[in-house]
């Protein structure tokens, strides 16, 4: 590429500015690259070689006193009490780190998934060893802050400024210590408006599908930022809202959370653009001021249809009631006292869940049944099988539907944060801890369904309190003498062989068979037989009943191995719907990301019969059983009859 320099007097190079950059948009990191070397020859940031972002960010950069060629580990500003920093924003950590387990399955082996604070200080980062081990030697590690000033231009610090999502690519950081990294953030926005962290995806090398990526963590940013919505506002109305009714139940809705009255008390980035007025014009307005409708009367309206259709200054605008606490019944007539509100109800979840899959609805069915009778309900499967799903289908068809669901994921949760995540402390308990205290996650449920996600990562440690407080039904919060009676259904869950774990000591053996009253094991989507239905479902979960996908396209994905199971295939869908026009109605290869494009053509072709591939399924289950066929029929989710058949016929017996 040939490369004009501008004169040094300003006029002139203002002149040349527009010229030179069309000349060089096509490779904004070969025009980084050369604007580093003029900045190094001739001690002055060049116009017009840099996207205006980036300019401004780098002239921020030198005016916090840094060159390009200053060294990470001069420049590391780090916090002292890991523990505490993290229990700080112990909140923004458990509502990230379900999207932050999505995209280390699905970019992990090539990068780091990051989540960093408003002040742009590491939370959490995850993704292969391979790339974070070195990694460490550039200060990408918790505690350290990666703000501009520290660091330079890089995506978490200018995305802190910037507030809005940004792609920086190799070459367009400032220091040349990172300059072999890809990096793309995209900022957290709570209800008030106010800045509270950053999610970012750093890759090595070159990213040649940036607008692909940027979708992606925008996506999951939005993710985030409506499951602390709907964390902060638990004890208020909360609806949806978009001017597309397909975008209802999507990343991209709009929320709003509202008093009694109908009061608005706070609404997410996404409603405001959609109503197009800004925060401090919505907020503490009525819901009739806004839009010309009465609270009761859009409540009824969403409890008889499930979506209300309302015709506003700003355009027609489909609403749907996410959330209504139970203290507030009186205001819908037509609610009956202790049901839950159509929104919060599925039409038959167990079928809805476990359709075309027999063997997986007896099982859900005998499970509710178990639930209802105080009877522990243990779920395994691999990572991504629909564990969260089944459970929440499990808890709205049991006696406890209209009753609270509480869900605490084990493996996301710090060592030292379970104890106080679960049982709660009070006020001055330990160092940090909040004022007023905090409920705990055991009290949160009392009289609904409590959710323990991978109860096989729990501390061998907390495994003898867990089990105290199931035999008694009872806590006691860190900090208090008094303890709270519970009166809870309890749901496990997890991906490792429990029993395997019992043997080598690493799992109680006492909880192992306090926790497992039935066991249901959740097939992964490679074993399912409903691939077509699910993704039926998936569609109409994500608002988007009416999209259809090619048959082609459908052959291709039903043969794929899916590594990530249901989680895996429900994110391609919505990254597919996302780069859907507005008239398309099905999906091809065009929606599909080139990356997991690339993934799915060259993936291995399935190999071996059904009958090699029962008998691998049954080979598998004896080994992990060491021959045990009671417990190997169990393992997968057939009678002990059943199976002594199956290995007559394959000539295991």
């Amino acid at each position: 590429m040939s490369i004009v320099y501008p004169e040094n007097n300003n006029k002139e190079a203002g002149n040349m500015a527009p010229r030179l950059r069309q000349d060089l948009i096509s490779d904004p990191v070969h025009a980084a690259r050369v604007a580093r070397e003029r900045l190094q020859q001739e001690g002055e940031l060049p116009c017009g070689y840099l996207r205006d972002e980036i300019e401004a960010s780098w002239r921020r950069s030198l005016d916090a006193g840094l060159t390009n060629s200053s060294q990470s580990q001069q420049l590391i500003d780090e916090v002292n009490d890991l523990k505490g920093f993290r229990q700080q924003h112990e909140l923004l950590i458990h509502a990230a780190m379900p999207e932050i387990e999505q995209l280390a399955h699905q970019f992990g082996d090539q990068g780091l998934i990051m989540l960093a604070n408003a002040d742009a200080r590491i939370l959490a980062l995850e993704g292969s060893d391979d790339i974070i081990t070195p990694s460490r030697q550039l200060a990408l590690r918790q505690g350290v802050s990666w703000s501009e000033t520290h660091r330079g231009t890089n995506a978490i610090g200018t995305a802190v400024i910037e507030r809005r999502p940004i792609l920086i690519n190799e070459e367009e950081h400032f220091l040349d210590t990172v300059s072999h990294f890809s990096c793309t953030s995209s900022p957290l926005i709570d209800a008030s408006g106010q800045l509270i962290g950053v999610l970012d995806l750093t890759r090595i090398g070159r990213n040649s599908q940036p607008q692909d990526t940027l979708g992606v963590v925008q996506l999951a940013a939005r993710s985030i930022e409506g499951r602390l919505f709907a964390g902060q506002y638990q004890n208020q109305i909360v609806l949806a809202f978009h001017t597309r009714q397909q975008y209802l139940r999507s990343a991209w809705q709009g929320l709003v959370a509202l008093d009694e009255e109908g009061r608005l008390l706070a609404i997410n980035e996404q409603g405001c653009q959609l109503l197009g007025r800004s925060r401090e014009q919505i907020v503490n307005r009525t819901l009739d001021e806004l839009v010309g409708e009465k609270i009761g009367v859009l409540l009824n309206t969403c409890m008889r249809q499930r979506i209300a259709s309302l015709q506003t200054r700003a355009g027609e605008l489909f609403c749907e009631l996410l959330q209504f606490p139970k203290r507030l019944t009186g205001l819908a007539p037509n609610l009956k006292p202790g049901t839950a509100p159509a929104a919060d109800r599925q039409p038959r979840p167990l079928e809805c869940f476990a359709a075309g899959e027999p063997r997986l609805q007896r099982s859900m069915t005998m499970a509710v049944k178990a639930l209802d009778q105080d009877i522990p309900v243990l779920l395994s499967g691999e990572t991504g099988s629909g564990k969260e799903v089944a459970a929440q289908a499990l808890h709205r068809t049991s006696a406890r539907a209209g009753e609270p669901f509480v869900a605490v994921n084990c493996a996301a949760i710090p060592e030292g944060l379970i104890e106080s995540e679960l049982f709660g402390y009070r006020e001055g308990a330990f160092t940090g801890s909040r004022k007023g205290g905090m409920v705990g996650r055991f009290q949160q449920a009392n009289g609904g369904t409590l959710f323990l996600d991978e109860i096989g990562d729990m501390p061998l440690s907390l495994q003898a309190r867990l089990l105290r407080v199931l035999q008694e039904r009872k806590v006691a919060p860190l900090g208090g003498a008094e303890e709270v009676v519970l009166d809870i259904a309890l749901i496990g869950a997890t991906h490792r062989n429990l029993k395997q774990m019992v043997a080598e000591g690493s799992f109680r053996e006492d909880l192992y068979y306090r926790l497992n009253g039935v066991c249901v094991r959740l097939p992964a989507l490679r074993e399912r037989s409903d691939f077509k239905g699910l993704c039926e479902r998936l569609l109409s979960q994500l608002g988007r009943s009416e999209v259809g996908i090619e048959p082609q396209l459908l052959q291709q994905l039903s043969e794929y191995h899916w590594p990530g199971n249901v989680r895996q295939l429900e994110m391609v869908l919505k990254v597919a719907l996302a780069f859907m026009e507005p008239e398309e109605t099905r999906l091809s290869e065009d929606h599909l990301s080139d990356e997991f494009l690339d993934e799915l053509v060259h993936a291995p072709a399935p190999c071996g019969t059904l009958q090699e591939t029962q008998e691998a399924l049954i080979r598998q289950a004896l080994e992990q059983q060491q021959g045990n066929v009671t417990a190997a029929a169990t393992e997968l989710g057939i009678s002990r009859a059943t199976l002594y058949r199956r290995m007559k016929s394959l000539g295991l017996a």
